[in-house]
């Protein structure tokens, strides 16, 4: 093991969508120094918004393997592995969670909380001030109604004339209907929190960024965590810090935390971890929204633009979330093949629950997620029924027809949006693994920000309400808010 670096007073481990965010915020304070760890490269830099750089052999990112139901669908979960996470990679997908979906947190992250936090992260010039702000680091805009493309512009007027509302702002606390979709975008092109929070803030002398820097355990002395084991060219080292804010995603955080032997005790046990805290809560329970896609053959085929969202818009009705997408995946994911329309039917309140579990002793070894997707007889009634939707639209707009045959299909699979693997509760309840400022219960100086913390998952894609939740947590850790 090599000498350790200097100490540092903030230990951020993960450079994602929430890491990111913590780093540049308690930075901020010149007395405090701060390190992060990224795991993954230095980023991709500005990139079109409609072109994912994720295909299979991409290096962007991290490959679990996961069983999606308990039939044994397998599929492999990506998550970025770069500065910036999976928002450096993603879609642009940046809806907020509704002011309902609050109501199943802890009484402290009430919308009215949790509010201020949403409007200081974004400058959003469009819609109603009281919920929007205007001076934040992360840039959210729209696709304008005369710049959707055919195929949204088409979906729009199908779900209009079936009698859904349309949503100017889907990012007002209770939006349900059709609407354009808030993407954390600039011009075409995609804004993750790498470019907005940390990479402007790079020559401040108080913040370290170690790329390719892989954590492999927290290193804790008594009751207290004092840092970290990390991997970086070759070469194992532990950095000290007064705290830890880990951020390694809603998978990466459960699997760390059960290499230091924090976890289930049985499972640590059986793979050959010494148990340290006994959190039962430590990967159990996540939830993540199902989807499948109905395919079509575009009755006109306009190219698609780089600079074009993948999602311009979307409809939420009753608990469901149907996804236009605006190009074939073929066309958009490398190494992807894939020539057909897809229509996505997401179930955004699935009553399905997850776990992940521990393939092995060795770190570098990835958990397995296991879904158990649709086990529940009322999701599969909603997920057909969503689907019986989808084709009512499409036949309405007139911009595809469905394909019926199997080489059309695409079955179950999952809108990677995996939330509440180390879930917020009371210090009472044993399944909760951190307390309402998301402090790993029974560990000092440990907090998580990032979706695993999540109680519930958002009835809308997470991203957003992930960059929420680091805003607030950088204001628990560097004292902001007592």
């Amino acid at each position: 093991m090599t000498p350790a670096p200097p100490h540092t007073d903030v230990l951020v481990i993960g450079g994602g969508s929430a890491g990111c965010v913590i780093a540049g915020r308690a930075s901020a304070d010149p007395d405090c120094a701060v390190t992060l760890v990224e795991a993954g490269p230095r980023g991709t830099g500005p990139g079109a918004l409609g072109l994912l750089p994720v295909g299979p052999d991409s290096d962007l990112v991290w490959r679990y393997p996961a069983h999606l139901s308990a039939g044994g669908e397998e599929a492999l979960l990506a998550r970025g592995r770069v500065l910036g996470g999976s928002g450096e990679v993603n879609g642009g997908y940046f809806v907020r969670a509704t002011a309902d979906d609050f109501t199943r947190w802890p009484r402290s992250w009430s919308y009215d909380d949790v509010l201020p936090h949403f409007r200081r992260l974004e400058s959003d010039p469009f819609g109603d001030r009281a919920w929007h702000g205007d001076g934040g680091p992360m840039p959210v805009t729209r696709t304008g109604v005369d710049e959707l493309h055919p195929y949204s512009a088409a979906f729009v007027r199908a779900a209009t004339a079936a009698g859904h509302e349309y949503r100017a702002d889907l990012n007002e606390p209770d939006a349900a209907g059709v609407g354009p979709v808030p993407l954390n975008a600039w011009a075409g092109v995609r804004v993750s929190t790498a470019t907005a929070y940390l990479i402007p803030h790079l020559g401040r002398p108080n913040l370290r960024v170690r790329t390719a820097t892989r954590a492999v355990r927290l290193v804790l002395e008594g009751a207290r965590v004092v840092g970290a084991e990390v991997e970086e060219d070759g070469r194992v080292r532990v950095l000290r810090a007064d705290t830890v804010a880990l951020c390694a995603g809603a998978v990466g955080t459960p699997h760390l935390l059960m290499h230091s032997g924090i976890g289930p005790a049985q499972q640590l046990s059986r793979a050959g971890i010494p148990v340290v805290l006994d959190r039962p809560g430590v990967g159990r329970d996540f939830e993540d929204h199902p989807e499948v896609t109905l395919a079509y053959r575009p009755v006109d085929a306009p190219p698609h633009s780089s600079g074009r969202a993948v999602l311009e818009v979307v409809l939420e009705t009753d608990d469901l979330e149907l996804r236009p997408y605006t190009a074939p995946f073929g066309e958009v994911i490398a190494g992807v093949d894939d020539p057909f329309g897809r229509i996505g039917v997401a179930l955004m309140r699935p009553r399905s629950r997850g776990e992940i579990a521990l393939r092995s002793a060795d770190p570098t070894v990835p958990p397995l997620v296991r879904y158990r997707y649709l086990s529940d007889d009322a999701d599969r009634v909603e997920m057909r029924a969503g689907l019986d939707l989808a084709r009512e639209l499409l036949d309405a707009s007139g911009f595809g027809v469905a394909v019926e045959h199997p080489a059309g299909a695409l079955g179950l699979g999952t809108s990677m949006h995996l939330a509440g693997s180390c879930a917020m509760g009371s210090p009472d309840d044993p399944v909760a693994v951190v307390d309402d400022r998301c402090r790993v219960i029974g560990v000092d100086g440990l907090w998580i920000a990032d979706g695993s913390v999540m109680p519930s998952l958002p009835s809308r894609g997470p991203h957003a309400t992930v960059v929420m939740v680091a805003e607030r947590v950088a204001r628990f850790v560097t004292g902001l808010d007592a």
